[in-house]
């Protein structure tokens, strides 16, 4: 395992839990907006934290601390990622995971050995654009299919994400994800935000009008649809 952050606390990154988060290095995808762009490029010039000195903290933070938010980054490109979250959970921590739904089968065989309880997706886009929003143009779709059908089984507690930004979303791309992910049981979108550490800069998010505009547009289909953000 790669770790390069830790936010201590958080009462906003796992719904209803007081929490930490853990940030691994290293993403497969090259998103232009990703706001933890230092986690996925150059991460050679990052500082590590070690895997004892995580243990020691979540350690003493029993009974203060709920849960644990793994993210990233893309967790599941980490080696050791089913032995650390079987670690997070013999401590009696409930594990929430970020992931960008590309490991469909590690995601399956950690959710069914009861490694994590809560799954956070990120679903970049609609299928046509998604090459161009996770900057890999051709991008084969066939592992996010995978995991977003497996998720859609509601075998895990999850919920599908999409930050949306002026350069890469219009209305036609929420009317597909709206079919794609039909029925889904917790949808949200996200107004982009700059964190001052992106991949690509110059990018715009949608004012609070237009943001509106594309949540009535996805609940046709996914009433349960929220947006967050703003």
């Amino acid at each position: 395992m790669v770790i390069q952050g830790l936010q201590k606390l958080t009462l906003l990154d796992y719904p209803g839990k007081v929490a930490c988060t853990v940030f691994t290095a290293g993403c497969n995808f090259r998103c232009p907006f990703c706001h933890n762009a230092s986690l996925v490029i150059d991460t050679y010039k990052n500082t590590a934290i070690p895997e004892d000195d995580m243990w020691s903290f979540l350690k003493k933070r029993k009974g203060v601390l709920d849960g644990v938010c793994v993210t990233g980054g893309e967790p599941l490109i980490q080696h050791g990622i089913e032995g650390f979250l079987s670690k997070i959970k013999e401590l009696g921590y409930a594990v929430k995971l970020d992931t960008n739904g590309s490991f469909p089968d590690k995601l399956r065989r950690i959710t069914e050995a009861g490694l994590v309880d809560y799954v956070a997706m990120d679903l970049k886009n609609s299928p046509q654009n998604y090459g161009r929003t996770i900057g890999i143009e051709g991008y084969d779709l066939a592992n996010v299919r995978k995991s977003v059908g497996f998720l859609l089984e509601d075998r895990v507690p999850y919920e599908f994400r999409t930050t949306v930004v002026q350069e890469f979303h219009q209305r036609s791309d929420f009317e597909a994800i709206g079919g794609w992910i039909a029925g889904a049981k917790r949808y949200f979108l996200q107004q982009f935000q700059d964190s001052g550490d992106l991949i690509r800069p110059g990018l715009h998010a949608y004012n609070e009008n237009i943001m509106r505009q594309a949540l009535e547009i996805v609940q046709r289909t996914i009433p349960a649809a929220e947006l967050r953000g703003l």
